[in-house]
């Protein structure tokens, strides 16, 4: 640990930054949810770190020791559960592990994996996220007294949502696609989509996940919604 670290974790948090003195550890691969995260850390005095795969996670807690770990369930190279049961028996154990995601299906295989808590994307404000986060840390590191709730809401990066969906497309051209890819787009895109109120993105991602075949109609139709939403201007 830095000296940097050393002295944020001596932070104590207060009513306006009620997480000032942790460090969270990020593992989630979209750029949406990862930007609206960074900004609600910023608002809250958390400080974060953040990993988009298993791999990257894993190679973050042999040099860092986080106070928090926040991992996504959906992750190209592997579920978030296996990274939690990972970190549940180790020792020392991480203060807090939270799961996230935005199937609420996940949640009894996040919390069996020896999660504290889950999270279900997306969080639409500070407030939210505090509340979330806070319920699940030691008391020690809670504020003490009343706690100003921001209710600022965390809109999402357009940019972000861009890189994310360019991912998705090309993933979507690859010819080499497997049963696993298709589960995995399919999760990763309702992700972007409930992040971004998108709900015709939602709606096609699911049905693309529902299909059996990996070519097909709903394969094209979710294309088709995708480069839609590329060909659009930003507006920044």
């Amino acid at each position: 640990m830095t000296d940097i670290d050393d002295f944020l974790h001596a932070q104590t948090p207060t009513a306006i930054r009620p997480l000032l003195g942790l460090t969270i550890l990020l593992v989630e691969d979209s750029l949406t949810a990862c930007e609206a995260m960074r900004l609600m850390c910023l608002r809250s005095g958390a400080r974060i770190r953040r990993a988009d795969c298993l791999e990257s996670a894993r190679r973050h807690l042999r040099v860092y020791r986080p106070n928090i770990v926040i991992a996504d369930m959906g992750l190209p190279d592997g579920s978030g559960a296996e990274l939690l049961a990972e970190l549940a028996q180790a020792t020392p154990r991480v203060q807090s592990l939270i799961a996230l995601s935005a199937d609420p299906d996940r949640r009894e295989e996040a919390l069996s994996s020896g999660a504290d808590g889950f999270i279900e994307k997306p969080l639409g404000s500070v407030a939210e996220f505090q509340a979330a986060v806070l319920k699940f840390i030691p008391e020690d590191k809670r504020p003490l007294g009343p706690r100003r709730v921001c209710e600022d809401p965390v809109n999402p990066d357009p940019v972000a949502v861009q890189e994310d969906l360019a991912l998705a497309h090309n993933l979507l051209q690859e010819g080499d696609q497997t049963a696993d890819t298709k589960t995995y787009l399919a999760t990763f895109l309702a992700g972007v989509a409930r992040t971004a109120s998108d709900s015709e993105l939602h709606d096609v991602a699911q049905g693309f996940a529902r299909a059996r075949a990996l070519a097909g109609p709903e394969r094209e139709k979710l294309a088709n919604v995708i480069s839609s939403r590329l060909q659009k201007p930003l507006v920044i």
